[in-house]
């Protein structure tokens, strides 16, 4: 299988997670315009499961180095495959709720809300867990983020909305970011610990490999989903009650893009996974949460969800892009060494 031998490397691929990361939401946001997020969401996973079998079956089961994707698959303990569904349903709970802060209230509030929270909160869950990195200058840089974290939230409560239903609803839309984020600051740790992060060329027996990791993953996201999508369909945060039968009216394009969605987010995490045994758990997960910048980036310039914003909202909006690249630099910095 492909693995990292250098921190650059690892830091690079942690980049790509952070752009995968904060770029899937705008497959959400085009799927939107005619299609609810509930049954985008469908789409979702069903993109990441397929995507995490095409990336085990290829990096996964190439070179020489470690063991092939069917055979880390057939020899995982109990112990260690259960740790991973666990993470994928607490994942899949958070993200569910993420998606729904997002059609609410917008990718350049959900995301730095809900992602910047479970960023500051998984990096001292994942550091206790697996120690690896100068802890005073990583701290240093979830700190800035922190920072980063609370200019957004200011700057949204100062958009203009249109009536009180719009006011409710984004309140709505930020208390759901918050939940999101505080659950998803813990699957990550369920997913590392079944991982020899010491040893990818030579991984302990039961122990994954990041590929059948990713995989097993997914699949505990897909389960789950059989529950929480069908609990939100039935009683959605926002509007009327959505079927099964409604997603079977979608055309190909519509479910196409929620499954480019799913693979973007996928992609990300397979990186993420596969960095985390040179930069270690912590660095790779941190890294990798500075998607709120790149989301915010999208939503503030390409979907324009603070257009009208007066000038102390558009220099929080400022600041918060630069305590964010700072904190990232930070965290860049804390592994060097």
């Amino acid at each position: 299988m492909f693995i990292i031998n250098s921190y650059l490397t690892a830091v690079i691929f942690c980049f790509v997670t952070m752009m995968c990361w904060g770029s899937w939401g705008n497959t959400q946001k085009l799927a939107s315009k005619s299609w609810r997020y509930e049954l985008f969401y469908w789409d979702y996973v069903i993109g990441m499961v397929l995507f995490s079998l095409l990336i085990s079956f290829t990096m996964g089961s190439i070179g020489s180095e470690g063991r092939p994707f069917v055979e880390d698959l057939s020899q995982v303990s109990l112990e260690n495959l259960v740790s991973v569904l666990l993470g994928g349903v607490i994942f899949n709970a958070s993200n569910i709720l993420l998606s729904a802060s997002t059609s609410i209230a917008g990718m350049s509030v959900a995301f730095p809300l809900g992602v910047g929270l479970s960023l500051v909160l998984g990096t001292i869950v994942n550091y206790v867990g697996a120690p690896k990195g100068n802890p005073v200058i990583l701290f240093i840089g979830v700190a800035l983020i922190a920072l980063a974290i609370i200019c957004n939230g200011v700057a949204s409560g100062r958009v203009q909305r249109n009536g009180d239903e719009q006011d409710k609803n984004a309140k709505k839309g930020i208390v759901l970011a918050l939940i999101a984020g505080i659950l998803m600051s813990f699957f990550y740790r369920f997913v590392a610990v079944a991982m020899d992060l010491e040893n990818f060329s030579a991984p302990a027996a039961g122990k994954l490999t990041p590929y059948s990791a990713i995989f097993i993953f997914s699949i505990g996201v897909l389960l789950s989903n059989f529950l929480f999508n069908t609990l939100v369909m039935r009683h959605p945060f926002v509007g009327e009650k959505v079927y099964y039968k409604n997603y079977f009216k979608g055309n190909f394009k519509t479910h196409l893009v929620g499954m480019l969605g799913g693979a973007i987010w996928c992609l990300g995490t397979a990186f993420s996974y596969i960095a985390s045994g040179k930069a270690g758990a912590a660095i790779s997960y941190a890294l990798g949460q500075g998607a709120p910048m790149v989301a915010a980036i999208w939503g503030v310039f390409v979907w324009k969800e603070f257009k009208g914003a007066d000038k102390k909202t558009a220099f929080l909006l400022g600041l918060m892009f630069l305590l964010f690249i700072s904190g990232l630099g930070s965290i860049i910095l804390s592994g060097g060494n």
